[in-house]
C-alpha cells in the first residue's frame, strides 16, 4: 500500500482559468516540484495548455505526474448546463491524454448559498423537482467520465448546493457507487460543520481520492459570524497550513492505513493569488508536516 502526496494549482490561488491574477502555469509546475512534490492536479480547464504535447513536455521537465482534474462548475444552474458539459468533456480529454485517473465533480458557489456557508440551519434547500434535475446532471457527467475510463468522484464544497452533510448523504444514496465515487475534502467538511474523520469512516468503501485541507477555527468563526463570502474568507486565511488547523491529520492517516487506502492525497490550500505572500513556502511547510506525521 502506498499513499502519495500531491498538490494543486488552487494552492497558488488558481480557481478560474482566465483570472488575470493567476501566476503563470509553468511557475506553478516549477514551484510544486521545488517544494518536493511529484504530482499535481490539472487546475481549471484552460489554465494549463490543452495541447497534450506542450503539457507533456512541461510535466516531464519538472518530473511531475498529472493526478486528476476538477470540474468546478455550476451544476445547480440549469441555464449553465452547456458550460458544465463542455468543461467536463475537455477535462476528460486532458486527463486521458496524460494518464490521470481522477475526475472530481464540484458544484461551484451559488449566490443562493454563499451567504450561508458554514450555516447549515439557515441554508436554502432545493425543491424536489430542482433537486432531481440537479442529481441528474451529476449522474450524466459521471457517466461521461466513466465512458473515458476515469474514476469520477463527488467533492462537497462550501458555498454550493453540495456542501452540508445531509445533502451529501442524500446525493450519495441516489447515485450508484459504481458510477460515482467520493473525493472527501477534509477542510470543506470542517467549514460545513461536520467531522471529516467520522464521515470518512462511514464512507471509506467509496472514497477513492482525498483532498487535504484544514480550516483556521478563528477565521472560520469570524467568517460565519460576519457572513463573509467564500473568496474573501480565502483571502483572510480560512484555509491555513495543515499543521495550524482543525483537522486531525494523524487520525486521517491512521484511518487511511486501516482501510488499506492506496493512491493520491492532494493538498489544496485555497488562497487569494494576490494576498498569499508565499505559496511555495506554504507548499513546503505542508509537505514537511505530513512527512513528520508519517506520510512519505
Amino acid at each position: 500500500m502506498t499513499i502519495r502526496i500531491g498538490n494543486a494549482p488552487c494552492s497558488w490561488g488558481v480557481e478560474f482559468a482566465k483570472d488575470p491574477r493567476n501566476p503563470e502555469w509553468r511557475t506553478v509546475l516549477k514551484e510544486c516540484a521545488d517544494a518536493g512534490y511529484k504530482g499535481i492536479e490539472l487546475g481549471p480547464i484552460g489554465f494549463m495548455p490543452e495541447d497534450p504535447e506542450e503539457l507533456r513536455a512541461a510535466l516531464k521537465e519538472f518530473d511531475l505526474e498529472l493526478i486528476g482534474g476538477v470540474v468546478f462548475q455550476p451544476f445547480h444552474d440549469a441555464d449553465a448546463w452547456d458550460q458544465v458539459k463542455d468543461a467536463a468533456e475537455r477535462t476528460c480529454k486532458a486527463l486521458v491524454a496524460h494518464g490521470a485517473k481522477h475526475l472530481v465533480l464540484i458544484d461551484s458557489i451559488s449566490p443562493r448559498r454563499a451567504p450561508t456557508a458554514g450555516r447549515p440551519a439557515e441554508a436554502e434547500q432545493m425543491g424536489a423537482e430542482e433537486w432531481a434535475a440537479y442529481v441528474g446532471r451529476f449522474r450524466e457527467i459521471a457517466e461521461m467520465g466513466n465512458s473515458h475510463g476515469l474514476l469520477v468522484e463527488l467533492h462537497p464544497h462550501a458555498g454550493g448546493f453540495m456542501d452540508f452533510e445531509p445533502e451529501v448523504e442524500k446525493l450519495l444514496s441516489e447515485i450508484d457507487s459504481d458510477l460515482l465515487k467520493l473525493c472527501i475534502d477534509t477542510g470543506h467538511c470542517t467549514y460545513a460543520g461536520f467531522d471529516p474523520v467520522a464521515f470518512m469512516k462511514r464512507h471509506m468503501d467509496r472514497i477513492t481520492y482525498v483532498h487535504f485541507k484544514s480550516t483556521s477555527a478563528q477565521v472560520k468563526a469570524d467568517a460565519i459570524a460576519n457572513r463573509t463570502g467564500f473568496y474573501d474568507a480565502c483571502g483572510q486565511g480560512i484555509f491555513c497550513n495543515l499543521s495550524d488547523g482543525e483537522v486531525d491529520f494523524p487520525a486521517v492517516r491512521q484511518l487511511l492505513l486501516d482501510a488499506n487506502f492506496s493512491g493520491w492525497c492532494t493538498i489544496e490550500q485555497d488562497c487569494d493569488p494576490t494576498l498569499d505572500p508565499d505559496p511555495l513556502g506554504d507548499a513546503r511547510v505542508n509537505r514537511e508536516y505530513l512527512e513528520s506525521i508519517g506520510f512519505k
